[in-house]
């Protein structure tokens, strides 16, 4: 049995950024605590590291979601968007 695989290479696939992340943020609120997740894809600039991506991604989350300032990462995973 053949299996043929198709590249997307139109517009859906240049939408989409070089990496994946996945962000897992936890505060305590009151007897308890917030915890959000946050993924999407990102493309980094010629030269950053990873160190990097964390800062910039850490500070973009937290600018669009304030109650998470000063939140504990419980979790961050950036790999290439790539099979």
């Amino acid at each position: 049995m053949t299996t043929q695989t198709q590249q997307t290479t139109g517009p859906a696939a240049q939408q989409q950024g070089s990496h994946h992340f996945i962000l897992t943020l936890q505060k305590p609120h009151g007897a308890g605590s917030v915890t959000a997740t946050f993924t999407n894809t990102f493309t980094p600039r010629p030269g950053d590291t990873r160190a990097d991506i964390y800062e910039v991604l850490c500070e973009q989350v937290t600018r669009a979601n304030p109650e998470l300032a000063r939140a504990n990462v419980l979790f961050f995973s950036l790999e290439r968007n790539q099979l």
